[in-house]
């Protein structure tokens, strides 16, 4: 028995080396798998909640406390902890008060045992006490870490490219 053990180790110690993959690589693959899905879920989870307009369920996405931090593309150059960005988006439902449409589109994530990152590009129409629609494009950047099994956003940057010709922002930017 100890003799079968030992060639068997000498067999994958030589596949390993010759490059040939082992079921330890494979074996990781399934929780990347799992994490990208998870992930996806909690952007669709915050979508939709854009798009009830309910600022808890959005803020469910988020890591809470004061380790968050986001950069958005509103004043002021950034929200340090939950309650300050709870404030941000209490702020966007008052002032476009009518319906929202939102989508998220080319979504791409990365997975890395307990830190995760995305980026992704998030098309809102928004509408204001008047009726006037207003439709902005911005780029998104997540950091996420796994805490108790589960991801929360703990870094977002947002964003819009600048023209630098006229110092206007592309609130409608194409590829």
């Amino acid at each position: 028995m100890h003799r079968l053990s030992s060639s068997l180790v000498s067999v994958l110690v030589a596949l390993s080396l010759a490059g040939v993959p082992m079921q330890l690589e494979a074996a990781t693959a399934p929780t990347a798998k799992h994490d990208k899905a998870a992930i996806e879920a909690l952007e669709q989870r915050f979508a939709d909640a854009v798009n009830a307009r309910d600022v808890d369920a959005i803020m469910k996405v988020y890591a809470p406390g004061a380790t968050l931090v986001v950069f958005d593309v509103t004043p002021p150059r950034q929200y340090v902890g939950a309650e300050d960005y709870k404030k941000d988006w209490q702020g966007l439902f008052a002032a476009f008060p009518g319906p929202v449409k939102f989508l998220i589109t080319d979504l791409q994530i990365t997975t890395d045992d307990t830190l995760a990152y995305s980026h992704s590009i998030q098309d809102a129409i928004l509408t204001k006490k008047d009726g006037t629609v207003f439709h902005l494009v911005v780029r998104v950047t997540d950091v996420y870490r796994k805490s108790h099994g589960h991801w929360l956003i703990v870094h977002e940057h947002v964003s819009v490219p600048v023209d630098l010709d006229s110092l206007k922002p592309d609130l409608l930017s194409n590829p």
